[in-house]
């Protein structure tokens, strides 16, 4: 199955081949920590890449999802405070997790099991909860899911 892409508010990563889209409101933190990610990967020896930040297409093909990066904007990151960075990047990825930022002070502790969220219209991604202010997100990360490095 093919659609129409969807322009959505995410930030979309690759680090190995396990795509992770982080979604939330302007200001929640999904640069940042994507940014974070990237920045703690390559000590790892870990390939990771910007797929798009800030404006995402998604689309569904063949029951993948596949994020992709309107061309203006390839290879450009904002980081708040600092600015726009340039990045190593590619055009189109998969994804698998969304990730989503939560402020600790009004998170719940234990969120549910197998949690999902709809990433646009009919198309949906297992959600991992990530503290705003994790001062390692890549760690907590590859705690709870499973990094793809094949």
């Amino acid at each position: 199955m093919s659609g129409r892409a969807t322009n959505i508010h995410a930030t979309a990563i690759v680090v190995g081949k396990t795509g992770l889209l982080f979604l939330g409101p302007s200001g929640s933190g999904k640069s940042t920590l994507a940014f974070a990610c990237l920045a703690a990967a390559r000590p790892l020896g870990l390939a990771a890449s910007l797929v798009a930040d800030d404006q995402v297409f998604l689309t569904q093909r063949d029951g993948a999802v596949i994020a992709e990066c309107p061309p203006a904007i390839a290879g450009l990151m904002e980081i708040r405070y600092t600015g726009i960075v340039r990045l190593p990047h590619v055009a189109t990825a998969e994804m698998h997790f969304a990730i989503r930022p939560v402020d600790p002070p009004t998170a719940e502790r234990l969120p549910p099991d197998d949690e999902q969220i709809e990433v646009a219209p009919s198309i949906r991604l297992p959600v991992v909860r990530l503290s705003a202010t994790s001062l390692n997100p890549l760690a907590t990360i590859m705690a709870k899911i499973p990094i793809n490095f094949d």
